[in-house]
């Protein structure tokens, strides 16, 4: 048991929903004039929701991408909505897309303080996973291999996990890392 619980917070959820179908992108601004589409500069048009909170990016190849979810479920309300919202506006969808969960960012507080040179001199078994050259960058980047995600970790003990596509592998991910600098005596609280 950590003597300090990690605060961990889902920051955004990426998630994408593949047609198999095209979808004509001048008909969806016909009919949703809110939309950005500007193809000489991007090949995809913006369709911004409010309610669930999410940017979603649609290709004329059928593929959508959502960002900005807080949830996993958060991320697949969104895109249904999306999909329903463009059958009704008259564009055509026909069955029903598979929804995928590709990147979670995450942010956390460890709770204490973090030696990074110590930690990353003890490591000396991970090089290749784990890079600190604090000249170049104030943080740790940290690679997990179970579950696979990329941790930038920094002094202050705070951190971001990227590279999840599951909630539970976040806080997996952060656990076994707060575990070792426990046990390994890198962390030091207050």
């Amino acid at each position: 048991m950590p003597k300090v619980e990690p605060i961990v917070r889902v920051e955004n959820i990426v998630a994408s929903a593949i047609l198999t179908h095209r979808i004509e992108l001048n008909a969806v601004v016909r009919a949703f004039p809110e939309v950005e589409y500007r193809p000489e500069q991007f090949p995809g048009l913006i369709f911004r929701l409010k309610k669930p909170k999410a940017t979603n990016l649609i290709f004329g190849s059928g593929k959508i991408i959502s960002t900005g979810a807080r949830s996993e479920k958060e991320a697949e309300k969104a895109l249904g909505r999306l999909l329903n919202m463009l059958r009704d506006g008259g564009i055509l969808i026909t069955g029903k897309p598979e929804i995928r969960v590709t990147n979670i960012v995450a942010s956390a507080n460890l709770g204490g303080t973090i030696d990074l040179l110590q930690f990353y001199e003890s490591e000396r078994n991970m090089r290749g996973r784990i890079m600190y050259e604090p000249d170049q960058f104030p943080g740790m980047i940290y690679r997990t291999e179970d579950p696979r995600t990329v941790i930038l970790l920094f002094s202050t003990g705070k951190l971001v996990c990227t590279g999840a596509t599951k909630e539970e592998d976040v806080h997996r991910a952060i656990k076994k890392l707060h575990q070792r600098l426990e046990e390994e005596e890198h962390i030091h609280y207050e």
